[in-house]
């Protein structure tokens, strides 16, 4: 009898059959074909969302940033932007260069900045998929997908002039990624290389300040302590936050100074109703972060009144929140924890501790969010994580369902409402539909409506404007702008004589009068005016052009020369300031000096027809002028 064998047998298990008796194979994607199409779905989802605003045209502050920016025009641009602080708004250097060699390469033509901050903004949600991948959730490419399609992302997007927000992002969150690797790994090159990043994310917007404070929270995260030894490792990025905070600073207040008014009171003092504002901040911002619908670039503004205990009820929740979490922390709460706290820390100069221009129209702006939403992000997606864990493999098709309806939802609500950064008129409309309290939308739509060559209908915006808010002084300005388009001088003298009366320092009345006055014939008067704007902004280059140019009329030839020779002080590629130079220089009799100052103007700008006619004509009178013996000049 042979030797049964006693080896054991291998068994090959049934194939899966489907209800309907078919063999079924799984199929496991190979991970880098998965990133791919990954990879695919967020710049698809990304370009299709902001595709309606590729060939949209400046809108709000994209003026002053590119559009009428003069010193993107300037020679020595570049090097007013990293060394003259107070040449523009903010010190942010990087961005300014950036805008330069977009004006040098686009110019005029606004589809490849919104090329740009597309581009920028989706390497930004691959970073945010990288940063979270890091900080180990298995969905991070979700978190890219979220931030790339978030309606809260659409202002600083399709908004040009918010360029500082998507250039800044990629050098923050690599600067993140960099200092993980550091925790890590204990590499110098690590640190060295998220100092150097941060700096670059500094200097492209000061708003990136909250990182020395995020590393510190990222040190209690995981160790669950802040040691000594932290906060050695995080001075040199607290110097370089003091530095440039302070730098933006003396900027902001030497661009004031020289070429805006005062900023109006913002309507909150006092500890008790900022502290009230702040938590009224926050909670609108964090409900956004999970309802962006029914954006408006201008929300309305909000009544603060620290007296009334309801208005207390947003501190009091989050209070309660951020103890049970703290109960919470060795568990779950400690992650929820790092979100919410990336947030906050991110989030709190926009709180209203600190007056900013924007506060006199709103409270709050999306793109305030741009950064922060990142940390609401990362809890989401770990919730998604958890939950999905948790689900039964029978409801994943349903979850996942569902999943995808939402995200559909939110890039369809982005693409919508890009839509309404096409043109500078959409813009305001926009606004107005949504806040018709916004007395300021309702002068900038007013503004564009004279540009347009549409006077009556900007007076009409303009009333209103001042109908909303009697105690500015701009719509009256604006107000007069119209009434002089329409030809009507004397009502925009009674426009402007109104607005002294709500602002006897604004500047900008005084000068706007003064030209009134010039244009009557009111020479004595009007240099009473631009005086007088001049002793309010002693820097106000347009003063101290006109004042030269009424001085000049009146035959006080050499105290013009001196205005325009001030006004070339403050800006020394002006080039009318070159021009009224030259003719004062002119009459003066120098012709030498004169000569050099027109072609300094047309150095600045070869089409100026003027500057090259009265050079023309002073090298004619100096070649015709008699020599000591009689005869003409060579």
């Amino acid at each position: 009898m042979a030797r049964r064998s006693t080896r054991k047998r291998k068994v090959i298990p049934d194939a899966p059959v489907s209800d309907e008796g078919i063999l079924k194979t799984e199929y496991v994607l190979p991970e880098w074909k998965l990133m791919l199409i990954h990879a695919a779905i967020i710049i698809v989802a990304g370009l299709w969302i902001y595709s309606p605003s590729f060939h949209g045209s400046w809108v709000g502050d994209d003026s002053v940033y590119i559009s009428q920016n003069q010193l993107l025009k300037e020679p020595d641009r570049l090097w007013k932007a990293w060394f003259e602080p107070g040449s523009f708004i903010e010190y942010y250097p990087i961005e300014q260069t950036v805008q330069w060699v977009q004006w040098q390469s686009w110019g005029e033509d606004t589809l490849g900045y919104h090329l740009t901050n597309v581009f920028l903004h989706l390497l930004g949600s691959f970073l945010v998929w990288r940063l979270l991948s890091k900080l180990g959730l298995r969905l991070a490419w979700l978190g890219g997908l979220i931030f790339a399609i978030h309606p809260m992302m659409v202002e600083s997007v399709a908004w040009i002039s918010e360029l500082k927000n998507t250039l800044s992002v990629p050098p923050f969150l690599l600067a993140m990624c960099a200092w993980i690797d550091y925790e890590e790994h204990g590499k110098p090159r690590d640190y060295f290389l998220a100092l150097g990043l941060f700096l670059l994310a500094m200097l492209c917007k000061v708003g990136m300040a909250a990182f020395p404070a995020v590393i510190l929270l990222y040190a209690w995260w995981r160790r669950g302590r802040i040691g000594p030894r932290d906060f050695f490792a995080c001075a040199p990025f607290l110097f370089i936050t003091a530095i440039l905070v302070s730098i933006n600073i003396w900027s902001g207040s030497l661009f004031i100074q020289a070429q805006m008014n005062n900023p109006y009171s913002v309507g909150v003092d006092g500890f008790f109703p900022r502290l009230v504002l702040a938590g009224q901040i926050l909670s609108f911002y964090f409900a956004k972060c999970f309802w962006p619908f029914f954006q408006v670039i201008y929300y309305p503004k909000w009544n603060v009144d620290a007296s009334q205990p309801l208005q207390y009820l947003p501190l009091l929740v989050m209070a309660v929140v951020v103890c049970y979490l703290w109960w919470k922390r060795r568990t779950w709460g400690r992650h929820v924890l790092l979100g919410l706290g990336f947030f906050t820390l991110v989030l709190s100069p926009f709180l209203g501790f600190i007056d900013s221009s924007y506060m006199t129209y709103t409270w709050t702006m999306d793109h305030f969010l741009y950064i922060p939403l990142i940390g609401i992000i990362g809890v989401v997606v770990a919730g998604i994580e958890d939950l999905d864990a948790q689900l039964a493999p029978a409801m994943h098709p349903f979850s996942s369902g569902l999943l995808t309806v939402l995200m559909g939802l939110l890039a369809l609500e982005s693409h919508w409402y890009n839509a309404a950064f096409t043109s500078d008129e959409t813009f305001w409309n926009y606004v107005i539909d949504r806040n018709p309290a916004a007395w300021s939308a309702h002068e900038n739509l007013g503004k564009v409506l004279l540009q347009e060559n549409e006077p009556e209908l900007a007076k009409q915006q303009f009333f209103i404007a001042i109908l909303q808010r009697p105690d500015i002084s701009d719509p009256y300005r604006d107000l007069a702008s119209a009434y002089m388009e329409l030809g009507q001088n004397a009502e925009a003298i009674a426009a402007l004589q109104l607005g002294m009366k709500k602002d006897p320092d604004d500047p900008l009345l005084h000068n706007n009068m003064g030209i009134m006055l010039d244009e009557a014939g009111k020479l004595t008067e009007a240099q009473g005016e631009f005086e007088s704007a001049l002793r309010r902004r002693p820097l106000y280059l347009d003063a101290h052009n006109n004042l030269g140019h009424v001085l000049l009329q009146l035959g006080h030839i050499p105290e013009a020369i001196g205005q325009f020779r001030a006004s070339l002080q403050i800006d020394p590629w002006d080039i009318i300031a070159h021009d009224e130079l030259g003719v004062a220089l002119g009459q003066s009799g120098r012709i030498p000096e004169a000569i050099d100052e027109f072609e300094k103007s047309l150095q600045l700008n070869p089409n100026d027809d003027t500057a090259r006619q009265n050079l023309a004509k002073l090298a004619q009178e100096q070649l015709n002028a008699p020599r000591g013996n009689g005869t003409p000049q060579p």
